[in-house]
């Protein structure tokens, strides 16, 4: 169903060094070629600065008319060159990230690696240029390579979560990346990702929210395994989105459209889809955001922090009424199932549902709905028969195993007879329905196998859903 390119942002560049110096043009071109709309180009020292700040002028300046990536551009100091940090640079680098042209501060953090530059030099740098993204509002760029402690240290010593950032090039484990996120920050890959001994980053992929995640090239180092020992450049971002997507079961248009939503929420670079809050697409379903409301206050729900799913923004700024839902499905052959889903509860709309379910399935279109089951108690009546026939498989929330439980978890408006309005409504609906599961999220403290067999009991597959895990 997907006919146009993922769009996607190259979150780290160097686009201002000798390697692009003679076929930059034609980098920037490829780029595009390859979906890649944004590019972030990152100083490392104050020449480098100057430049990324000139091209990201100069990319402003050509405009939306030009078919070329619009570029952005961080100031900072690299901790190689740490003792370079003068109070004079400091002083530029604040004037230069004046220009709406400058998204962030960096790159600055601490590489014990190579050490270029005295250990303390490179610590007093990194909280200097800390100090700086504060002081601008601007998000941090940050190198960090055999530091991981020092790096965290800092950052919580000098309550860097106030600007946020970016570990850009992550290069530790699955302990270290959560606590970035902790605190507020994003991580970031390459192509090194690709690489076939690189087996701990991808652990880190599979196992820190997507939400935080951006994906850049560091060109003209880190090339993918496939262009290994060559130049790196932008258009191989998509190499890097397309092992993300693999390793996280999704689609190259969802790790694009997700961490381009990101990277607009740190950085402010390219642009938010708002057109598709009703009918939005994960992997090859398409699901139905038709409300807003629920019958539930769940403690675990995003949408209390923001209604994103999986790249996705679906706040709803009125309910859309049936032709308004056919329009933005437009032709509904090619997914494996349409959902009705999205942040409410369907059920809510039980007309609503009917009829566009039945326009689904007058096109040989299987039917999902996303339920929390309490629709028998808000219409005071059992409703499932009406939805026989049209209706392919149903997913209940159970969540619990216990109607107490249920409560503190879920606070439904029915009180403790909301538990056990959703257990008969999943026993009645294997009456209707061909497929019924009853799910249940790994909050912390919530017993899963007792929901399981609380599922077995009422007739109902089991699915286990992770916890803060959306979509």
């Amino acid at each position: 169903m997907h006919t146009k390119q993922p769009s996607l942002v190259d979150t780290h560049a160097h686009l201002d060094g000798s390697r692009f110096a003679e076929d930059l043009d034609l980098v920037l071109k490829r780029a595009v070629d390859a979906g890649v709309r944004s590019i972030i180009t990152v100083g490392c020292d104050l020449d480098s600065s100057r430049a990324s700040v000139r091209l990201a002028k100069d990319s402003e300046t050509n405009g939306s008319s030009s078919r070329l990536p619009r570029i952005y551009a961080s100031v900072g100091v690299h901790p190689h060159d740490a003792s370079d940090l003068t109070p004079e640079v400091i002083e530029e680098l604040r004037a230069l990230a004046q220009s709406d042209a400058v998204v962030a501060i960096g790159e600055t953090g601490l590489d014990f690696f190579r050490n270029r530059s005295a250990r303390e030099q490179q610590l007093e740098a990194f909280r200097r240029q800390i100090h700086l993204a504060k002081e601008c509002g601007k998000p941090l760029i940050i190198h960090d390579r055999d530091a991981h402690a020092d790096i965290l240290d800092i950052m919580r010593a000098e309550n860097a979560h106030e600007c946020g950032g970016v570990l850009h090039c992550f290069s530790a484990d699955v302990e270290m990346a959560n606590a970035c996120v902790d605190l507020g920050f994003h991580i970031s890959f390459t192509g090194n990702i690709t690489y076939p001994k690189n087996e701990i980053l991808r652990d880190v992929i599979r196992n820190i929210p997507l939400e935080r995640i951006l994906v850049e090239t560091d060109c003209p180092y880190m090339a993918p395994q496939s262009k290994r020992g060559k130049r790196n450049e932008p258009a191989y971002t998509t190499e890097t989105a397309d092992k993300i997507a693999e390793l996280r079961g999704l689609t190259l248009h969802d790790i694009a459209r997700i961490t381009s939503l990101n990277a607009f929420e740190l950085f402010g670079v390219g642009q938010v889809d708002q057109a598709v809050k009703i009918a939005y697409r994960i992997r090859n379903s398409l699901y139905l955001n038709i409300t807003n409301r629920c019958t539930n206050s769940c403690t675990f729900c995003t949408k209390f922090q923001d209604f994103k799913v999986k790249g996705h923004q679906l706040k709803l700024d009125h309910e859309p009424d049936v032709q308004e839902i056919i329009d933005a499905i437009g032709s509904p052959q090619g997914y494996e199932e349409v959902v009705f889903c999205g942040y409410g509860e369907p059920l809510l709309r039980l007309d609503c549902v009917i009829e566009v379910a039945r326009w689904l399935k007058q096109h040989g279109v299987k039917v999902r709905i996303n339920t929390d089951g309490q629709a028998n108690l808000v219409h005071g009546r059992n409703v499932l028969p009406e939805l026989e026939g049209l209706v392919d498989s149903i997913s209940v929330s159970l969540n619990a195993s216990s109607a107490e439980e249920y409560q503190r978890l879920c606070r439904s408006e029915f009180d403790l007879d909301g538990y056990n309005g959703v257990k008969d409504f999943i026993y009645k609906a294997t009456k209707y329905i061909p497929n019924v599961t009853a799910s249940a999220v790994t909050v912390p403290g919530v017993d899963i196998e007792a929901c399981a067999a609380v599922a077995t009991e009422l007739g109902a597959e089991f699915r286990k859903r992770i916890y803060n895990e959306v979509g």
